[in-house]
């Protein structure tokens, strides 16, 4: 972690000896600096992120039911980043310079850099809905689980009549938490998985989408399509749907029904799309900005791709070489995207997935998509970590 105590000297250091700074943590900002660091003669990185643990966000599902562990999803950033050549520093930029290339951060340091990395990832969207931040839970953070857990262990424990629970949103990370809630609740309480658009899974593959379908129908899960909430009160839903207006009581509602993108305040101001994000050329470097990038959820480019970690962790790999590129005046090169295939948690031991040209669901599905998703935790010393508390938990 970058010394809290240095002096505000690094403001007079010139752009052109300044580190490449990363700003956010997540799938793209930790990569890209893991990426980065790895490259023969790297300039210095500093990643600038908040919070003290990065979050492997596909296998927080596996942490609410009690598959996996914290440490093992949520890792910390200095256990991470130990020895690899790149800074953190725990704290927020507030607002960037392009004119200085400096950041603004919110205890007040100003930072120079050569590069920008823009990867603060997406925030849960409540499109201004009524009661919906005031009395929903979101499914993204390790807070999040822990307010879920308590919600489920109450509901199991008082077990009474009707007991009911919302889960706004059919695509993948709603379908995904409805089946681990059933599952998780036994029968207590019956889960609702509510979808504005005609159907679940718009962006799935045909396969996953039919295996998803299955899934809730095993778990009970009620499915209302073409249903949308057009209010959230304590102890209930209003919703509007095919038959009209409807009041829904419930015992909790978790809201996954879509994202938001907000980049720190840049001066002069970057442009954005109605959703936040910003725009990029092929290179993943922002448009009029030729020292400014960006990846993941925020970066806008014309070919849409899906907001997944998959992407994210391609895109890293290109833009570490882009950097270098950038800092040494040579071409870039544009970012592809290789679908490597699709897979979904479906309940306690159940996944599904398409890739490779083969479909495969159930506990086969489960074991590999774990497999798969070690390969990709942060750092080689996590993985082997990860790897020998799975093995030892074999047995059982």
């Amino acid at each position: 972690m970058l010394n809290p105590e240095a002096g505000r000297s690094e403001a007079a250091e010139t752009p052109l000896t300044a580190p490449v700074v990363i700003v956010g943590g997540g799938f793209g900002g930790l990569y890209t600096a893991l990426a980065l660091a790895a490259r023969r003669q790297h300039p210095p990185i500093l990643l600038i992120e908040p919070n003290d643990r990065f979050l492997f966000l596909p296998l927080l599902y596996e942490l609410l039911s009690g598959e996996l562990r914290s440490w093992e999803i949520a890792p910390r950033y200095d256990s991470v980043l130990a020895g690899k050549g790149v800074a953190w520093l725990q704290d927020r930029v507030v607002r960037i310079d392009t004119r200085s290339s400096h950041v603004h951060t919110s205890s007040g340091r100003c930072l120079p850099f050569s590069r920008l990395v823009l990867a603060t990832g997406a925030q849960s969207n409540d499109f201004g809905i009524p009661g919906v931040a005031e009395y929903s839970l979101g499914f993204r953070t390790l807070a999040d689980v822990e307010r879920l857990q308590k919600l489920i262990q109450t509901l199991k424990e008082r077990s009474r009549p009707l007991q009911r629970l919302a889960v706004v949103g059919a695509g993948a990370s709603g379908v995904e938490l409805a089946c681990k809630l059933a599952d998780q609740l036994q029968g207590s309480t019956i889960v609702d998985l509510i979808e504005q658009g005609p159907g679940l899974l718009p962006q799935a593959k045909a396969f996953n989408r039919e295996q998803a379908e299955q899934a809730l129908q095993r778990r009970d899960v009620r499915l209302r399509t073409q249903t949308r909430v057009e209010a959230v009160q304590a102890g209930g839903l209003t919703l509007l749907g095919p038959t009209g207006t409807e009041q829904l009581n419930v015992d909790g509602v978790i809201w996954t029904a879509g994202l938001r993108f907000q980049a720190p305040e840049c001066q002069p101001a970057i442009p954005v799309d109605q959703l936040g994000r910003l725009s990029c050329e092929p290179s993943l470097q922002l448009v009029d900005h030729p020292y400014l990038f960006a990846l993941g959820d925020i970066a806008q480019q014309e070919c849409r791709l899906p907001a997944t970690a998959q992407v994210a962790f391609q895109q890293a790999e290109c833009l570490a070489g882009n950097l270098l590129r950038s800092l040494a005046g040579e071409p870039l090169e544009p970012f592809h995207y290789n679908d490597l295939g699709e897979m979904m948690s479906l309940g306690r031991g159940e996944a599904s997935l398409v890739g490779g040209g083969f479909t495969l669901a159930g506990s086969a599905a489960f074991q590999i998509r774990r497999l798969a998703y070690l390969a990709r935790l942060p750092g080689k010393s996590h993985q082997f970590k990860v790897a020998a508390g799975w093995l030892a938990d074999w047995p059982r």
